[in-house]
């Protein structure tokens, strides 16, 4: 009689499956979010900006985006145009920053030439004075190309200030110009991967409150309630994948640590 086969391998103690990590849990970090930017914000620096950091706001404005981390998380550095730094020429060397914060204006109205022609006036003076320094443009590219062309800029410090695995958290919103629909963070992404950027992550943030407009004939386009936060990684090029982006980051900075120890 024919011995009947096992209906499953059998398999040695010596190996043993070994049993997954972690945890079951419903706690964690989406990629949209109806709320505010100091609430979003905090969020996205635990989950790709290692604690010990040095990051370089930018475009600091009033802090807001601060406004729940706390100060001893990060080695903030805080500048912005109204300082005297502008984010296409930052005061840093080569490869000397973890993380670069970029959040300029991403409206095409805070670009015009004419000061009196200025969007942000009224009851947007506050958007105003916290993504503008308020003066008009004298030169380069005009409406939407002006947006881009700040970030494609800035961007291309940002890469040469970072050290590599370094982090950029970049702030954007789509718009309508010239009645054509631009997408402003398919845009930068495109861009940036040309500079040798990894778009790593990308969050929408829903605003909470419905927009309205005083006097409209006909709609055209969906109106935007919602933005961006883009996530890049600093890959010099290479491919990211099973690499350990975060990773990488952190073992950067316990080598940091550990030379500081070692040459104090």
């Amino acid at each position: 009689m024919k011995q009947q086969l096992p209906l499953y391998s059998a398999v040695s103690s010596r190996h043993k499956r070994k049993s997954p990590d972690g945890v079951a849990t419903s706690n964690l970090v989406c990629s949209a979010r109806v709320g505010s930017n100091e609430e979003l914000f905090p969020l996205i620096l635990g989950l790709h900006v290692p604690t010990g950091s040095i990051v370089a706001d930018v475009t600091h404005g009033t802090g807001i985006f601060w406004k729940h981390v706390p100060k001893a998380k990060y080695k903030l550095r805080a500048t912005d145009i109204k300082t005297g730094v502008d984010c296409r020429k930052l005061p840093y060397k080569d490869t000397s920053i973890d993380c670069v914060v970029l959040d300029p204006p991403y409206m095409e109205g805070l670009y015009r030439r004419a000061k009196s022609h200025l969007a942000g006036a009224g009851t947007y003076a506050a958007f105003r004075t916290t993504y503008s320094n308020g003066e008009r443009t004298s030169e380069g590219p005009k409406y939407h190309d002006a947006v881009l062309d700040l970030y494609f800029k800035a961007g291309r410090e940002a890469y040469r200030v970072l050290k590599r695995y370094g982090v950029m958290i970049v702030k954007c919103q789509d718009e309508v110009s010239a009645n054509t629909q631009r997408l402003t963070h398919v845009e930068i992404i495109n861009e940036y991967a040309t500079l040798g950027f990894f778009a790593k992550d990308l969050f929408v943030l829903v605003r909470p409150n419905k927009p309205a407009v005083s006097r409209i004939k006909r709609q055209e386009h969906a109106r935007k309630n919602h933005s961006y936060f883009l996530v890049f990684v600093k890959t010099n090029g290479d491919n990211p994948k099973g690499k350990g982006l975060l990773n990488g980051v952190a073992r950067r900075l316990a080598g940091d640590a550990g030379r500081a120890k070692r040459d104090p």
